[in-house]
């Protein structure tokens, strides 16, 4: 079942990053803004598309955000209207709710205030790089290096627990290069390719983002 995203207000670049990636990953993205000229620009880009206020629950509730695996609140430059964004899909029951922050503290308000799960700074963050966030649940951190290629960290894999990369082929079997391990908050580049892999710890890995994917799907 494809999963659903909306990403509500704010459709500048960092929005329509995020809207956009989604979209191109499978994801059904609902996108609303007060602006009906924005809404045009994007509406044949996107699963859906409608100019509404993002402040009102009724507007809200009546795009079947129930539903939702995720909204992204995109409008940073007024944080009333962040808030209260934020507060509705919250209270309607979205799981994750992505706050976009001016600052560490409007960051801080949407959180405490608004409820926000995360609260992300689009001078830090590119927008795709939130976007695979959101879908990419087995990895605790994706960093885009290029349209195709992405460093990410990701627990090992069961399979892969007490096997080292020699004996699993990574580079060869799968394509990508382990560049360092975490183990205790340690990192470790300069690992031995014969050392079993153990259970608690993180593998740095550097591929494709077709590649990386499978692996985050391998039985944890």
């Amino acid at each position: 079942m494809r999963k659903q995203f909306a990403v509500l207000g704010g459709l500048g670049s960092f929005g329509r990053s995020v809207a956009l990636t989604l979209e191109n990953m499978g994801c059904d993205v609902i996108v609303v803004d007060k602006s009906q000229e924005t809404i045009q620009e994007i509406s044949d880009r996107v699963t859906y598309a409608i100019t509404a206020d993002i402040t009102e629950k009724e507007a809200l509730s009546a795009l079947g955000t129930r539903n939702l695996d995720g909204a992204i609140i995109g409008v940073a430059e007024n944080l009333e209207a962040g808030i209260m964004a934020t507060l509705l899909c919250k209270e309607i029951g979205i799981p994750k709710v992505v706050a976009k922050a001016k600052n560490k503290l409007q960051g801080t308000i949407l959180k405490k205030v608004g409820g926000a799960d995360t609260v992300v700074y689009p001078e830090i963050e590119m927008g795709s790089r939130v976007a695979k966030s959101l879908l990419a649940t087995e990895f605790t951190d994706w960093i885009e290096l290029s349209n195709d290629y992405s460093m990410v960290e990701i627990a090992v894999p069961k399979p892969w627990i007490n096997h080292s990369m020699a004996e699993l082929g990574i580079r060869t079997k799968y394509g990508v290069t382990v560049v360092g391990i975490m183990q205790d908050g340690n990192v470790n580049v300069e690992f031995n390719p014969q050392m079993p892999l153990p259970e608690n710890a993180l593998l740095i890995l550097v591929g494709a983002n077709k590649v990386l994917e499978k692996i985050g799907k391998l039985e944890k």
